[in-house]
């Protein structure tokens, strides 16, 4: 038998996960400054195997607009690269037959607002889940009074407690937002 609590619980952690999921899609939002996470996770066709790139080659950043990728394994190079311009970063690999060197261009005002209106639509679509969520879990709890398993005092207190928890997760989405925002603007 189900409780308000396992529902509160399960509930909670989905939105936990929502707001993770969050905070990984902005990692690979390029904000003009080189980042291993910009590239670790592209795919790579290795031996006919979808591999990802950071399992291919140490990935680095030694200066403040530079990736550099070195292969495990230089037959790779062509692959790496051919995946990396696949992926449509907006960024140009140089290979120079060790390694490759992915220089980060700086960001243009207008590719800056078209990155803010991406991060914008990436946070929308994790409060949708999320309210989609607490509607799940609300109509989980009205089933339980319903079914005489709770009182309605408990189905109160349950309601309020997926609300507050939906408000806390949503107003960490908004705060991910805002950083992420500050993060593309700054030049």
């Amino acid at each position: 038998m189900e409780t308000v609590d396992d529902i509160l619980l399960e509930t909670e952690d989905k939105m936990d996960k929502a707001v993770e999921f969050l905070q990984q899609e902005f990692v690979g939002l390029r904000t003009g400054k080189a980042s291993p996470s910009l590239v670790e996770n592209v795919g790579v066709e290795y031996y006919g195997t979808s591999t990802r790139l950071k399992e291919l080659a140490g990935i680095a950043t030694p200066e403040p607009r530079l990736i550099v990728i070195n292969p495990y394994d230089p037959s790779a190079l062509p692959a790496i690269e051919k995946a990396i311009l696949a992926a449509n970063l907006g960024v140009t690999p140089m290979n120079d037959g060790r390694v490759i060197r992915v220089p980060i261009p700086e960001l243009s005002e207008e590719r800056r607002k078209e990155l803010i209106k991406v991060a914008k639509r990436m946070a929308e679509d994790q409060r949708v889940a999320i309210r989609n969520l607490r509607r799940d879990a609300n109509e989980l709890i009205k089933t339980l009074q319903k079914d005489s398993k709770i009182s309605e005092d408990e189905r109160d207190g349950g309601l309020e407690e997926i609300q507050s928890a939906t408000d806390r997760h949503i107003q960490r989405i908004d705060e991910l937002v805002t950083a992420k925002e500050t993060d593309v603007m700054e030049v």
